[in-house]
């Protein structure tokens, strides 16, 4: 009996155990599909992360009064705590407009500087008789804000400084709420329209290019104004942030130094204080909140682990039910000159095509539940194919550790035991 003989008898014996086989394929594929499917889901969050907030590019960074999001203990409270030279006073200090512009006017060093001023995060926009949902995102800036933050002009023109210095009611509209008010097709004709804006008229001076939303930033759902326009609406932020672009993503760290070199200046702190501002590059959120993700990556392995195991027992169980229904044909094989590695080799061969149909459909199945996340959050077709190598292997593991044992078995056992087996 040669290799290929086992292996054509393996697999008629399959096709003829098609209930028996399926329920085993189907434990051993919702196993697989629950690892690929959340690792695929991931992945695709992982990318739509990065697209979100790295909207100023790898060689740009921020600078604010405090971390806009933080996990765990608050380590920079903990060292005030110890350093009692530190000024009560500077602690979670707002960055005024004062120390801003003297920073945007001192600061020289090969770099774009931009003052921002967040404003309400929840704003109606009209126009006639058309309105948006009430989640509009309302943001100040300078002449330098839309290049700093990745936006470009689609029609129309861009903020200039007597603009930003009047504080006077004009806006650009970011593509969602251009599209909303004015239709796809007919974005530009927004230019020197005047929209209510929470109640407020405000002139449209152009319409920005699509940064292409995701579903955990929507950065097209803006109008962009003045930071002195901003500082007179209600629930704007209490604090200016500056955004820092290096000519050149080489430059960016010695940026970021001379940066905090010339803040820590205007703050006035002295060389024992620490920092009462953070410096943050554009991609630091994303990989604080991919960190965040790679536990739950590590979760998900191991409950596909845990699934896979519970589907090598029942392999097994079901080889070893089988071995006893198949006894007479074992002992017919060896009767006619089969030796023990053919059973063995019979048996092998059954229990990892098994496996590996499972773990076909698990991939195949995984990898489309998977990229629905892929659809929410816009981030492009994903196959993680690091894991899907590895969990063919885990599954090939997983069919010869299972048919192992009752091949064993049933290679030991008499030839004419076997054939008076009723």
């Amino acid at each position: 009996m040669t290799l290929l003989d086992s292996f054509s008898l393996a697999y008629r014996t399959i096709r003829s155990n098609k209930l028996r086989t399926g329920i085993t394929v189907a434990i051993i594929a919702f196993g697989i599909m629950a690892l690929i499917g959340i690792i695929t889901a991931i992945d695709a969050m992982n990318g739509s992360l990065r697209d979100s907030f790295s909207t100023m590019g790898a060689n740009g960074f921020t600078i604010s009064y405090k971390e806009r999001f933080r996990f765990g203990n608050d380590n920079q409270t903990e060292k005030v705590e110890k350093n009692k030279k530190q000024k009560k006073s500077n602690l979670d200090k707002p960055i005024q407009l004062s120390e801003a512009e003297l920073f945007k006017s001192t600061f020289n060093y090969p770099a774009l500087v931009s003052i921002a001023l967040g404003g309400p995060g929840g704003t109606e926009i009209r126009y006639k008789s058309k309105k948006t949902n009430p989640n509009v995102r309302v943001s100040g800036g300078d002449e330098n804000y839309l290049q700093v933050n990745g936006f470009s002009v689609e029609a129309g023109r861009n903020l200039n400084r007597l603009d930003v210095q009047t504080g006077r009611n004009v806006c650009l509209l970011g593509s969602d709420v251009a599209t909303k008010l004015f239709s796809e097709t007919n974005k530009a004709r927004a230019v020197d329209k005047v929209i209510n804006v929470a109640g407020v008229p405000y002139r449209v001076i152009g319409v920005l290019k699509s940064k292409g939303s995701s579903a955990l930033l929507r950065a097209d759902n803006v109008i962009i104004t003045s930071y002195n326009n901003v500082r007179r609406m209600g629930n704007s932020s209490p604090s200016f942030t500056l955004g820092i672009m290096a000519n050149d993503v080489q430059l960016l760290n010695g940026a970021v130094s001379e940066a905090t070199s010339v803040f820590r200046g205007i703050r006035r702190l002295t060389p024992g204080e620490d920092e009462n501002f953070v410096a943050e590059k554009s991609d630091k959120l994303a990989e604080t909140f991919i960190s965040l993700l790679g536990s739950i990556q590590g979760a998900a392995g191991a409950i596909g682990l845990i699934t896979l195991i519970g589907a090598a027992i029942g392999l097994m169980n079901i080889m070893l039910v089988a071995v006893n229904e198949r006894t007479r044909e074992v002992g017919l094989i060896k009767a006619l000159g089969g030796k023990r590695r053919n059973i063995r080799q019979q048996f092998l061969f059954e229990s990892t095509i098994i496996s590996l149909l499972g773990a076909f459909f698990g991939i195949v199945f995984g990898v489309l539940l998977g990229n629905v996340a892929s659809l929410i959050f816009k981030s492009g077709f994903v196959v993680p194919w690091g894991w899907v190598i590895t969990g063919v292997l885990i599954c090939s593991g997983v069919g010869l550790l299972a048919g192992l044992w009752p091949a064993i078995k049933a290679s030991k056992l008499n030839p004419i035991t076997a054939l008076r087996y009723e």
